[in-house]
């Protein structure tokens, strides 16, 4: 099919490609959506990629990305520092601070343990976590529930009571989500629900 395609729509069919989640059929269908976008759209889109990188920072506080260092969440003095939610990715700040219930501060390992793909604690911002806990009075561990989520949180639940701080580690509560219905709930699912229950 590449032989009967211009080179320039190729280059950008194969370049939609490498980003996850992205098929060959969509890739295809975004590359000729754009050869319909008028000129200007599409060079401020490029002017927007193109800036993508060169306008944002990471966090040297939290780890998160931002357009200044340090970020707007860690410069805020509205902040309550004592508390500190560790996310696996930035999108899981952006995620939280849509609830409008936490008024702590973040903390992004960006990934979690996965030894299948060979990312290792020393290839997150665990050091980094580490070292901020001493004005800590608790630790929210946001990590995804499933086998890697877990097993980092118990990395970091140990490295954490190594070091003998009085903070507290708390989990973030998995269970039933609104408006699902209890027989079609898996087995851990409800064993999490019924482990996370509290007073009403």
């Amino acid at each position: 099919m590449s032989r009967i395609l211009p080179k320039a729509v190729s280059k950008v069919i194969e370049s939609f490609e490498r980003l996850p989640g992205i098929g060959p059929k969509t890739a295809t269908r975004l590359a000729f959506y754009l050869l319909h976008v008028p000129q200007e759209e599409l060079d401020q889109f490029a002017k927007h990629l193109s800036d993508l990188k060169a306008n944002t920072v990471l966090c040297s506080v939290c780890k998160n990305i931002a357009e200044e260092d340090p970020c707007t969440i860690c410069a805020s003095p509205a902040r309550d520092r004592s508390i500190i939610c560790v996310v696996e990715q930035p999108t899981d700040v952006l995620a939280l601070e849509r609830t409008g219930k936490f008024n702590g501060v973040y903390h992004v390992l960006h990934g979690s343990i996965d030894p299948l793909n060979n990312i290792g604690p020393d290839e997150l911002y665990i050091a980094d976590l580490l070292k901020r806990l001493k004005p800590a009075e608790e630790i929210i561990l946001a990590m995804n529930p499933n086998m890697e989520g877990e097993a980092t949180a118990m990395y970091i639940t140990k490295q954490i009571k190594t070091r003998n701080t009085k903070c507290a580690i708390t989990r973030l509560a998995h269970g039933l989500p609104v408006g699902a219905d209890i027989e079609y709930a898996d087995e851990v699912t409800l064993s999490r629900a019924l482990e996370g229950r509290r007073e009403y």
